[in-house]
């Protein structure tokens, strides 16, 4: 959050007066800094057409002498955006925000200045603030976006042969959190299927730093699998995100914490082996969607991603918990305005008393067609998710 090279975050709003102190970080420019030479000022500028000339309210401020520029220019074409800040008396930039940096002195005037819009009139015009929204604070959850990608891409939904089994919220089947969805198992205590959306433009680097795996205090705790399957010393079983932590940070810093946290929600966690699940042992599954897109051109950045367990009969029973050992996922995206779909499986032999080689587990790519087969209990197939096609 802090403004670069400055190392300063605006918490506050000032109002300029003549003779005060203020710095600048600006593209072109750098740090430079300057004296408020009028408080108040109305220019004229002509931005073309079809804008043509504006009056603008801003702000003049001159070089300081006593920390001069380089180049002898507080104002080039780039620094427009630029926060000035006051400073202190020893020149430190402070948290106070003097104003928005916009424009300079026009071709054939010899002396060197900036011109800054007042902060106050722009938070008004855009009605923002800087104090950031308490997370809890934030409107309802929407959960994963269908219209996210330029075709509406639908959940998957449940068979009416499994649609009984599906833990329900407020009435529905389909749980939403902060950038995904899932439909939860009451029997299996697993996800049928987690649906999320992925921006890769707005992603933010978050760590983990003090969130904890929990139970979800919207459902019932005896439908969600916790930390009495994961416990011991030797016990190989990870607790495996199904919609990658790293995948769901994106938004602005208050959604994207919100989705960080929302990750670790037990409802999103089904057991893996340590050897595919943790990216520091070369995970396989963990580093599919990244090995996925490294020769594709994702249009705007943008994927939305299915995934999850395919529950067997015969799934090997430790602590009381049928642990799956087969994974599915799918990625739909858009590519030269084309929309594709890439589906996978993922076999593991979960035999959690033996040590286990990387080359035990294994990925295939498939038709869709294959993973509705094998899920039985979501339809996802390979046209109409929402009257959509993909290829």
């Amino acid at each position: 959050m802090d403004i670069l090279d400055l190392d300063v975050t605006p918490t506050k709003l000032g109002e300029p007066q003549i003779d005060d102190k203020v710095v600048k970080s600006g593209r072109t420019t750098g740090v430079t800094h300057g004296v408020v030479s009028r408080p108040f000022a109305i220019v004229s500028i002509d931005y073309d057409e079809p804008v043509g000339v504006r009056e603008i309210e801003c702000f003049e401020i001159g070089p300081d002498p006593k920390r001069p520029a380089d180049g002898n220019e507080i104002s080039l074409p780039g620094d427009s955006g630029s926060v000035w800040m006051f400073t202190s008396r020893s020149g430190k930039p402070t948290d106070v925000m003097a104003g928005l940096h916009f424009g300079g002195e026009g071709d054939g005037d010899p002396e060197d200045r900036a011109l800054a819009c007042l902060p106050q009139a722009v938070f008004d015009e855009l009605k923002i603030t800087l104090a950031p929204p308490d997370p809890e604070s934030l409107e309802a959850v929407t959960g994963y976006d269908p219209g996210f990608l330029a075709v509406p891409i639908g959940t998957p939904q449940l068979n009416r042969s499994i649609k009984g089994d599906a833990v329900r919220l407020s009435g529905s089947e389909v749980v939403p959190y902060t950038h995904f969805s899932l439909a939860l198992s009451t029997s299996r205590r697993f996800a049928f299927w987690v649906a999320w959306n992925i921006d890769g433009g707005t992603l933010k680097k978050l760590d983990r730093k003090g969130i904890g795996f929990v139970k979800d205090p919207r459902l019932p705790a005896a439908a969600q699998v916790s930390n009495e399957l994961y416990k011991g010393r030797n016990n190989r079983l990870d607790r495996g995100h199904i919609a990658r932590r790293a995948d769901v940070v994106w938004g602005s810093l208050p959604e994207a914490k919100k989705a960080n946290r929302d990750s670790f929600f037990y409802t999103n966690i089904t057991p893996q082996m340590d050897d595919f699940n943790q990216s520091g042992r070369n995970g396989i599954w963990g580093h599919l969607e990244d090995a996925v897109f490294e020769d594709v051109r994702v249009d705007d950045l943008k994927v939305s991603v299915f995934g999850g367990p395919i529950f067997h009969e015969d799934d090997r029973v430790f602590r009381g918990v049928k642990l799956p050992r087969e994974f599915w996922k799918v990625l739909v995206f858009s590519e030269d305005g084309k929309l594709k779909c890439k589906a996978f499986l993922l076999t593991q032999n979960l035999d959690v008393s033996e040590a286990l080689e990387l080359d035990e587990f294994r990925v295939f790519q498939v038709k869709l067609s294959e993973i509705q087969t094998r899920t039985h209990p979501g339809s996802l197939r390979d046209r109409d998710w929402s009257g959509s096609r993909v290829t």
